[in-house]
């Protein structure tokens, strides 16, 4: 596909916003909180946003933080122009003209002199791995494709390495490891070195990256394409390792024509339970002696439809540990998800005599998993529970059900949550603009933004537009189009809120007036955001304060001090 005027201007992650100004993901957050003029996100999500490079570059150099943009940027920028959000396709020709293999979608000449400049820059594995990774940080990629992030991948491989044996690893030499949907291969290639690695992958373009990662950086793996549940590629293979984040919630997985299949060691997996058929598909890969290692959503640990399966899995020690995980991990969901750690047990191996409970629900995703110590959980975040504490009618499976929440220093942590409770209070105000009285109504003629879109001065990007021109104020069109008036138009019967186009309208004003209304909608939109964060603190600082006062580790204000103020108080209204 070539570049054309629809081709999307090109979007910026906060990740790579970081890299630009030479800074951390963190200070970018700040900046974000504390000043009101950065850009709003163009695309993306709540969660992922994505900014236009333009306004962050202006932004970046007036705060005198701007640096020039690096050959790697301008490699994903025309890379973006050329294939627009399929990524995919960009990192299949990428790897394709690095390998001297042929594609059906070359990369065309604007991309492939960028790539040859960047090529001066980096060896070919550091180059692809940049660019894979910027592809794992963007939230436009085609189809919405999840791809595990690079924070799970550092964790996963943190509990692949040696632990205790209550987390069901062991100083065993890996000779294989086993991804049955590997996706783009970061599991399979990460995970530990010297391996020989299989992998399946449904995407034949998801399977090519993964090859040429593969070639890239000189490991030896065997990849194929397919259904592993419906179509085993390796049913002979027994892997020392094995690593998966399977596809989720898929209803129909197989399970009609597959009653039958040997895998089903525990019992065939209800209709609606596709990740209990994923992991005994991975453990009836699993040597003995071996482990398989599953990222999946907490709710597979309680599902009653599932119980049966968890019970056998306790029942013949064959669930080491579970890891709870905190949210924000995954690209397709900001849910919490668990780690399940399954061993097979070799010869002669005891009976274990407990399941590790270890519960990360609470840590935060950027600050873990460097390595195991780093994940490591502290003592009170472990819990090592006997099967028979589990095997009852739930068999709920969930850490936070077996570990109890712990607070070294009550009084510590609680002063310094309500700090940043009256620093989020002064924030917040600050925010939030002083908007004086008007005239009780716009007079101004109305645009329909059907017509902003049709004529090429608006672009659409899910439920949020970008304008095109300089004539309007982005912030001016997205602020207008959350009135009541439009948000009526836009919600459908069931209570879903989507953008309509053709209904939306916005009062046609000067460019002037235009950004005086855009100040204002990015303050609101910049309270908006710091108030969830600050209701997440509230709830935090609530627990902490009610654990603590019945546990005795915090204590009220005195009767002296509540009498003092008290008096204080009156002796003021009296003077």
């Amino acid at each position: 596909m070539a570049a054309d005027e629809s081709a999307p201007a090109a979007v910026v992650t906060a990740a790579e916003i970081a890299r630009l100004a030479g800074v951390t993901r963190a200070a970018v957050s700040n900046w974000r909180r504390r000043h009101p003029d950065f850009p709003r996100p163009a695309a993306g999500t709540a969660t992922s946003p994505l900014f236009a490079l333009p306004e962050v570059q202006q932004w970046l150099d007036r705060q005198g933080k701007g640096r020039e943009t690096s050959a790697e940027v301008d490699l994903w920028h025309e890379l973006r122009a050329q294939y627009g959000d399929d990524l995919l396709t960009a990192l299949g020709a990428v790897g394709a003209q690095l390998l001297g293999t042929a594609v059906e979608q070359p990369l065309a000449e604007p991309a492939a002199a960028a790539l040859t400049a960047f090529s001066a820059e980096r060896d070919a594995h550091a180059l692809y791995t940049d660019l894979v990774e910027r592809c794992i940080a963007s939230t436009t990629r085609s189809g919405g494709e999840p791809m595990t992030t690079l924070a799970l991948e550092r964790i996963v491989s943190a509990f692949t390495g040696p632990t205790d044996d209550a987390a069901g690893a062991s100083d065993r030499t890996i000779g294989a490891v086993y991804d049955p949907a590997c996706g783009i291969g970061t599991l399979l290639l990460t995970a530990v070195p010297g391996a020989h690695r299989y992998g399946q992958e449904l995407n034949p373009a998801t399977a090519a990256i993964a090859e040429f990662r593969a070639r890239l950086d000189g490991r030896t793996a065997t990849l194929a394409c397919g259904d592993s549940l419906r179509k085993d590629a390796f049913p002979d293979l027994r892997a020392d390792l094995v690593v998966c984040e399977p596809p989720v919630g898929v209803a129909d997985w197989g399970r009609d024509d597959l009653l039958l299949d040997p895998r089903w060691e525990l019992g065939v997996p209800p209709r609606s339970e596709s990740e209990l058929a994923w992991v005994q598909h991975c453990y009836a890969h699993t040597a003995p002696g071996g482990r398989a290692l599953l990222v999946l959503p907490s709710s597979v640990a309680y599902r009653r439809a599932g119980r049966r399966i968890r019970a056998e899995l306790v029942r013949r020690g064959l669930l080491a540990s579970m890891v709870a995980l905190p949210p924000g991990l995954m690209s397709s969901h900001s849910q919490p998800v668990h780690l399940w750690i399954l061993r097979r047990p070799a010869q002669g191996d005891p009976a274990p005599t407990h399941i590790r409970m270890i519960d990360l629900s609470t840590a935060d995703p950027d600050g873990i998993g460097i390595g195991v110590k780093d994940c490591a959980p502290t003592p009170e975040r472990i819990a090592d529970v006997p099967p028979v504490d589990i095997l009852d009618d739930d068999v709920d499976l969930s850490p936070g059900r077996y570990v109890t929440p712990h607070h070294g220093d009550y009084p510590v942590e609680y002063a310094a949550l309500r700090d940043r409770v009256q620093s989020l209070a002064r924030d917040l105000l600050d925010l939030l603009p002083e908007l004086p009285a008007g005239p009780g109504r716009i007079e101004a003629a109305p645009l329909g933004l059907g017509d902003l879109v049709r004529g090429g001065l608006v672009g659409l990007d899910g439920t949020k537009p970008t304008s095109r021109t300089d004539q309007l104020d982005t912030d001016y069109l997205r602020g207008f189009l959350r009135s009541a008036a439009n948000t009526r138009r836009s919600t459908t019967a069931s209570g879903t809120l989507r953008l309509n186009a053709s209904g939306a309208q916005v009062p046609q004003m000067d460019i002037g007036r235009q950004r005086e209304y855009g100040e204002a909608f990015r303050r609101l939109a910049a309270f908006d955001e710091l108030l969830r964060e600050a209701a997440a603190i509230g709830d935090r600082v609530g627990a902490l304060a009610y654990d603590g006062l019945t546990k005795g580790a915090l204590l009220p204000p005195s009767a002296t001090s509540a009498s003092s103020g008290k008096s204080e108080s009156q002796e003021a209204k009296d003077q």
